[in-house]
């Protein structure tokens, strides 16, 4: 076992639970037994299941405003304005305030987690799953839970790795050379104001056409949210980032500058593990022999033929 106690920021009910795994020397997970078998087969064995949560009210959201409301009522009836905004560029009616509650509460609730690794003698967590739900007073709950593992006989790790891997994928990892580094995001929310051109390109008799208004507006979402992933896989110091998981939800509002405009909102949500390479050796090591049975009947008799042949 580590000798690092669990985070003061652990609520007491943790803390007891965390008490009673030690106490009782027996451990749970969230692995399937293929999972689990994986694991053991690059030297890690599982310390228990591990759980973080968080519970925010989210009161101001920002993007209470619209830039763009205004377009069409400019010098000469156009105004050139920008009708799109990100939540990661600063203007005003972006929603930046809610994606940084968002990313405050995930990591206070991956941080809980990784504390109570720490406190089972874990080296990390693997099978991370983040999710949102709503909280039945009010508010959002935020959780993370997954299965703290350890290297038997490794000495403790300062920052224990988070990983969204399964353990099959996580033995893969492992097996090439590189190993977690930790869990990653990429959050990013934008909003398009339905202009005219928006208009008549979605209209009936618009035929198939492209809608350039919602094209940049994805694109805008998915680049900035690509972006934040980007800073913070640098962030953990890392050199890459496997991605398991890419969100967008869009959603439509009445426009709060013009009456009867319409916006559209895109929320992109970005969620890897990021890596780093610990050994080179396993990668250069010549892969096995790879025996295919050819699908083609008549290979299939010419091969058994040929063996045939080769046994007289």
């Amino acid at each position: 076992m580590s000798n690092v106690s669990p985070s003061n920021d652990l609520p007491p009910h943790a803390r007891q639970r965390l008490a009673d795994i030690r106490k009782s020397g027996t451990w749970g997970s969230a692995l399937t037994s293929d999972e689990f078998a994986a694991i053991r087969s690059v030297g890690f064995e599982a310390t228990g299941q591990v759980l973080g949560a968080a519970v925010y009210n989210v009161g101001y959201t920002g993007g209470y405003s619209c830039p763009g409301g205004w377009t069409g009522y400019g010098i000469g009836g156009y105004n050139r304005a920008r009708t799109t905004v990100s939540s990661n560029r600063g203007y005003y009616a972006s929603f930046a305030p809610f994606v940084k509650t968002m990313y405050e509460a995930r990591r206070k609730a991956i941080g809980r987690m990784v504390a109570e690794c720490a406190a089972l003698g874990g080296h990390g967590v693997v099978g991370v799953r983040l999710t949102i739900g709503a909280f039945p007073t009010g508010g959002l709950e935020f959780k993370a839970i997954g299965t703290a593992v350890r290297a038997p006989g490794a000495p403790a790790l300062k920052h224990p790795f988070t990983s969204d891997l399964s353990g099959q994928d996580f033995a893969k990892l492992i097996a090439k050379g590189w190993a977690p580094a930790g869990l990653v995001l990429g959050i990013s929310i934008a909003a398009r104001h339905d202009d005219w051109q928006t208009r008549a390109q979605t209209r009936w008799g618009a035929g198939n056409t492209e809608v350039t208004g919602y094209t940049e507006l994805v694109n805008d979402a998915r680049h900035d949210a690509r972006q934040e992933l980007d800073k913070d896989v640098t962030r953990v110091g890392a050199e890459g980032v496997v991605i398991a998981g890419m969100d967008l939800r869009v959603s439509e509002r009445e426009c709060p500058a013009q009456e009867g405009g319409r916006d559209h909102i895109v929320e992109a949500t970005n969620i890897g593990t990021a890596i780093v390479r610990f050994s080179r050796s396993a990668e250069t090591r010549g892969a096995p022999a790879l025996a295919i049975m050819s699908l083609d009947p008549q290979r299939r008799q010419a091969a058994r033929t040929n063996i045939g042949a080769n046994r007289l």
